[in-house]
């Protein structure tokens, strides 16, 4: 466990990182682009079910809460209804056998991530994960990508009994690592990375280039805008 003093000058990184420890990521939409295996997924769990199915377009801007509200927001625009109980089940057991089985043939990493986690994490910043994808998707995609030895922690969406635009996932990486919320950071894509950043007292640094339900993340305000990660090296880039 990183255990050094509150007060730490990261002298090389962007201004917002100064007297900050621990720097908490969103996955799908900051460090990853996975829309295009999400839909698929979407798309052949529908199609399994005599359902239309969506465009990889129209899934991107269903991303961001969950993979059971994404089936649901799915599934809505299929049947132009909210979907019964049973029916949404099944739709979800669909999906999760289907991205299960290829999680990661089409994702990729977004430009500059693998070098700004490498930096960061030499720099003596505390790294931790926090998505709303289902916690048993994390490990193996970090690994493919090789990602997993910058992180000390990750959380799932369903890790906690919530999760964002609820502060309890990043109230509790703060507490395990043992660092104060006022020296972390909220790094995300979306409005609900911004919303739980604030609700926990976290600094918020926000990314345009993710998914957002097709919204500007500008409209979240949240307490700094970056064209891309590298931005957060300052100098060490």
């Amino acid at each position: 466990m990183n255990t050094k003093p509150y007060s730490v000058l990261h002298s090389a990184l962007h201004s917002v990182l100064q007297d900050k420890q621990l720097i908490a990521f969103d996955l799908d939409g900051t460090l990853i682009d996975s829309v295009p295996d999400l839909a698929v997924a979407v798309q052949k769990a529908l199609e399994a079910l005599g359902l239309p199915t969506p465009k990889e377009a129209e899934v991107r801007d269903w991303v961001g809460n969950g993979a059971p509200v994404l089936v649901e927001r799915a599934l809505t625009w299929a049947l132009k209804t909210q979907p019964e109980a049973e029916l949404q089940k099944r739709a979800y057991d669909a999906f999760i056998a289907h991205y299960s089985a290829a999680p990661n043939t089409l994702t990729t990493l977004y430009p500059g991530v693998k070098q700004a986690l490498q930096t960061l994490h030499q720099q003596g910043m505390i790294l931790v994960l926090i998505t709303n994808k289902p916690e048993r998707f994390i490990k193996p995609l970090l690994a493919h990508f090789e990602l997993l030895a910058y992180f000390t922690l990750w959380v799932g969406g369903d890790s906690l009994a919530e999760k964002k635009p609820h502060p309890l996932p990043l109230l509790h990486a703060a507490q395990t690592c043992q660092v104060p919320p006022a020296a972390c950071v909220m790094v995300g894509d979306s409005r609900h990375d911004i919303a739980a950043g604030k609700a926990a007292g976290f600094a918020t640094v926000a990314l345009p280039y993710g998914y957002n339900h097709g919204e500007p993340i500008e409209n979240s305000q949240p307490d700094l805008l970056l064209a891309s990660l590298s931005a957060l090296l300052g100098s060490a880039a």
